[in-house]
């Protein structure tokens, strides 16, 4: 199951005892609405071993300044409260669940 990452929560699902993988999207992005399904699906084969966010650019802009985004949809893996890697774009299932597998 997926949560909602915003400004004031971020800190604390980063530093929670699970990685994290967060989907910086927007509802009027193409792209964000082709791998919004496969974050989910992705979402469910990984409960309990990663939190999946989403986290709305509009709503929370101070998470996209803060990294960087200039662009969506972006990716970000953390790992023990840090920032260890970010895909930007669409991309399949099978290269998004070898991200997965390397946060594991």
């Amino acid at each position: 199951m997926e949560v909602v990452i915003t400004n004031e929560n971020l800190e604390t699902y980063k530093n929670g005892e699970l990685p994290l993988v967060v989907d910086l999207w927007a509802t009027w992005c193409g792209p964000c609405k082709m791998i919004g399904p496969i974050i989910s699906e992705l979402a469910e084969e990984y409960d309990g071993k990663i939190v999946v966010g989403k986290c709305d650019v509009e709503e929370n802009d101070d998470v996209a300044i803060d990294f960087g985004v200039r662009n969506i949809p972006t990716i970000l893996f953390f790992k023990g409260g840090q920032l260890v890697d970010k895909f930007v774009g669409a991309a399949s299932k099978d290269v998004l669940k070898e991200k997965f597998d390397a946060l594991l």
